[in-house]
């Protein structure tokens, strides 16, 4: 079974911004927009199978600070190993557009994941790391919390065919393939 995870913060105020990067992929995953979001553990959550393999996709609605509440509540209940789990999140340390898979590593100053990391007790899961970088970054927290200009937005819709094979290859493949397949890619 596998548990992939979208990171952001509910509510239209937050809609389109930096910070719901991960929310945007899950809604822009080929797979799911015939399906409607359930609620359970405080995330939107769809299950699915795919493959013959179980997967469960969620979106935490405990705001991104306490997003490792939601992410622990799923993968206790339905007893999913770290390694199978892959967060898909904005990370400023990477310039717009470009992406990279990990397998562990710390938090980079990234709340929700600092919150996964206390919650699982590890720093030891997949991620998908989407950049969100640019030049002109004064206020962290306003920047992250800020809407995509347009150019931006078109630059993010550019990867949506590649995060959608991404997911559907990290539902197929072994994470270390996985890595190699992407990572080298711009």
């Amino acid at each position: 079974m596998k548990l992939i995870v979208g990171l952001g913060n509910p509510g239209k105020e937050y809609e389109n911004t930096r910070h719901n990067t991960g929310f945007y992929f899950l809604d822009h995953y080929e797979t799911l927009k015939n399906y409607t979001w359930k609620e359970k553990y405080h995330s939107l959550y769809v299950e699915l199978t795919i493959n013959h393999e179980k997967v469960i996709f969620i979106k935490p609605q405990t705001y991104m600070n306490n997003s490792g509440e939601a992410v622990a509540a799923f993968a206790n209940y339905y007893h999913i190993s770290t390694s199978d789990i892959l967060i898909i999140s904005d990370d400023l340390a990477l310039p717009l557009g470009q992406y990279r898979l990990r397998s562990h590593g710390s938090c980079g100053g990234h709340n929700g994941l600092r919150s996964i990391e206390q919650h699982l007790h590890t720093d030891t899961y997949n991620r998908l790391r989407i950049g969100i970088a640019s030049s002109t970054i004064h206020d962290t927290v306003s920047y992250v919390l800020g809407k995509f200009s347009i150019e931006e937005q078109k630059i993010l819709s550019s990867l949506v065919d590649t995060v959608n094979q991404i997911i559907t290859d990290y539902i197929l493949l072994d994470f270390n393939e996985l890595m190699n397949k992407y990572n080298h890619r711009k």
